[in-house]
């Protein structure tokens, strides 16, 4: 089946996926991190979304589509980091850190594949 929207990018799916977990994780993080690791772990793993779905719209243009993966994956990187210091803080186990981390690099992966692929 021919992909006609960025919903029906898996690499969209696990992204929106990603974030959504991201979300529910920092409601459990203190009051006194709402507007620093909270706002900005929500922030990063939501731009990794968004940027695929604003890629998707300008994919007549590859160079503008590819770019636009590219940010997606400095905002990938930038949720890893996050994700490194809500472990460091003992905002979540180790455990939860390497599951996030892995679901991360499944994202990173099909980052990069559409990123080559792409015509």
């Amino acid at each position: 089946m021919p992909i006609q929207k960025f919903t029906d990018l898996d690499v969209y799916n696990i992204a929106h996926e990603l974030a959504m977990e991201m979300f529910k994780i920092s409601k459990q993080f203190p009051g006194d991190e709402k507007y620093s690791l909270t706002d900005q772990i929500r922030r990063s793993s939501r731009s990794i979304a968004a940027n695929i779905a604003e890629g998707w719209g300008k994919r007549i243009y590859p160079a503008n589509f590819k770019k636009q993966l590219v940010d997606a994956n400095g905002s990938l990187e930038e949720t890893k980091s996050w994700l490194m210091f809500a472990r460091d803080c003992e905002y979540i186990t180790s455990g939860e850190f390497d599951s996030y981390i892995l679901h991360s690099e499944k994202a990173g992966a099909k980052l990069w594949k559409l990123h080559d692929n792409w015509h």
